[in-house]
């Protein structure tokens, strides 16, 4: 396979240099074979953007998306540059959470049925699925403008877990007011759910450790059962996106005009649409971060009155985001506008966005895989700030799309591999478990290889799936 323009620089890095209308070159870290051409092309169209920076960047885990492709990175000026909802994605701050269980590891395996089925209970799952938690209207401002820091006020978990979550849970340039009726109605009685898609919660075991130094200081060690959490923002982000969008056509059109494809729309940064669309997307992100903290209270009230453990917080990063950082561009510190889409934040040693906990090793970065394959725990690097503005991979991504995966695999299939390799499953939709099963994820393995090698995050840990909870 020879893909025009896609020239090898190096062991998984591919250029795509600028041509057109194209302003910086495009970047990609992934291996040869599992590069996809039309996230190809996406990443093409995202370097044509106004204001872009260094270079557009797709992780090993690509694949097509919404204007920008997901496992895409790019960088805006902070003057001159743009905001694209694209570059974020609907399931705003769509992110995982690691935990990890306190107690006899085999005490939790001889209970795993009935924890999955306790978990299953507490946690609504599933398409549009809501919670029994009501919180008044100004309750629930609080929480889109102050994250998972106000509902651990709300009695939802510990002022440690907040030093265990990314930006603390709470990103601060967040107003309510940017924020439409329509989607305050969808997301007000969905807080505490985990939606469907390729949501989960899988309790797992940590099978391999790597570096037994970091992976202490993290809170965990080979032979732990770890969960992961993995869901967004529900359909509250979802509105605030499909808001943005609608607004930024109707009132953008001679920025957005010349755009080679529509759903890259956009607007200036620092205009108004721009920052409105800033602000609602950071209440969007502070609600995710309090969906997981919700979840998290819920898992460890699970595990509390089935096996009498208590369930720490490891950590918990954001996955669709846009961020202000600062970075050494050109010879000079430059503001910028960092888009991640489906990709993980991860910082080195020493950033002065890190709490004092992981100041020494780096950020934790957290890369799960599909269900049936295995999760990873790894930490942020000096040189992904130096060569992806600190950013890596954020999982498996997908290689067959949903419908694909329905035409070619059935639900026997799936549970007999599952059952096979002794993974327990409960699942609120059989069409559900077809479309998210692992052969229609690339190989977790292979991505995470692939950006320990590069050095933009390297391995700490391996976690294998014991049970899954899906929508």
């Amino acid at each position: 396979m020879s893909i025009p323009g896609v020239e090898k620089e190096g062991k998984y890095i591919y250029r795509i240099k600028k041509t057109g209308n194209m302003r910086v070159d495009a970047i990609v870290l992934a291996d040869y074979e599992t590069i996809d051409e039309e996230a190809i092309e996406q990443l093409k169209n995202v370097a044509t953007l106004p204001g872009i920076v260094k270079a557009a960047y797709a992780m090993p885990d690509i694949h097509w998306g919404y204007g920008f492709p997901i496992g895409g990175v790019a960088a805006f000026d902070l003057e001159d540059g743009i905001i694209s909802p694209g570059g974020v994605g609907f399931d705003i701050n769509c992110g995982v959470r690691m935990l990890v269980v306190d107690g006899n590891p085999d005490i939790v395996r001889k209970n795993l049925e009935n924890l999955i089925k306790r978990i299953y209970e507490n946690v609504p799952v599933g398409v549009g699925e809501t919670s029994d938690l009501r919180f008044s209207k100004n309750d629930f401002k609080k929480i889109v403008e102050q994250g998972a820091k106000k509902v651990v006020e709300m009695g939802y978990g510990t002022e440690e877990d907040l030093l265990r979550i990314e930006d603390s849970g709470v990103l601060e340039e967040s107003d309510f007011s940017d924020v439409s009726e329509e989607a305050y109605e969808r997301g007000k009685d969905e807080l505490g759910t985990l939606g469907a898609g390729n949501h989960f919660i899988e309790i797992q075991l940590v099978e391999e450790v790597y570096d037994e130094e970091i992976a202490s200081v993290f809170g965990i060690k080979r032979g732990d059962i770890t969960i992961l959490i993995h869901t967004g923002s529900r359909g509250f982000g979802h509105q605030i996106a499909t808001d943005y969008i609608k607004y930024m056509r109707d009132n953008l059109k001679e920025h957005n005009k010349n755009l080679p494809d529509k759903q890259l729309i956009n607007a200036p940064f620092k205009s108004e649409w721009g920052q409105a669309y800033y602000s609602a997307m950071n209440c969007a992100a502070n609600y995710a971060f309090a969906n997981r903290q919700i979840i998290t209270h819920m898992i460890r009230k699970a595990f509390k009155s089935v096996v009498g453990m208590n369930v720490r917080l490891v950590y918990d990063v954001a996955h669709n985001i846009a961020k202000v950082e600062e970075y050494e561009i050109d010879g000079r510190k430059r503001k910028v506008i960092v888009h991640r889409k489906g990709a993980t934040r991860a910082f080195g040693p020493g950033n002065p966005a890190l709490p004092e906990l992981f100041k020494k090793t780096g950020q934790p970065v957290i890369i799960p895989g599909s269900m049936g394959t295995a999760s990873y725990i790894l930490v942020g690097t000096k040189k992904a700030e130096e060569m992806t503005f600190g950013s890596t991979a954020h999982g498996a991504g997908r290689a067959l799309g949903r419908r694909e995966a329905t035409r070619e695999l059935t639900v026997n299939h799936v549970l007999k591999e599952l059952e096979s390799k002794g993974i327990k499953i409960m699942a609120k939709s059989k069409k559900g478990i077809v479309e998210e099963a692992p052969e229609a994820y690339k190989n977790v393995d292979k991505v995470v290889q692939i950006v320990d090698e590069l050095g933009i995050s390297l391995k700490i840990a391996k976690c294998i799936p014991l049970g899954v909870v899906k929508g």
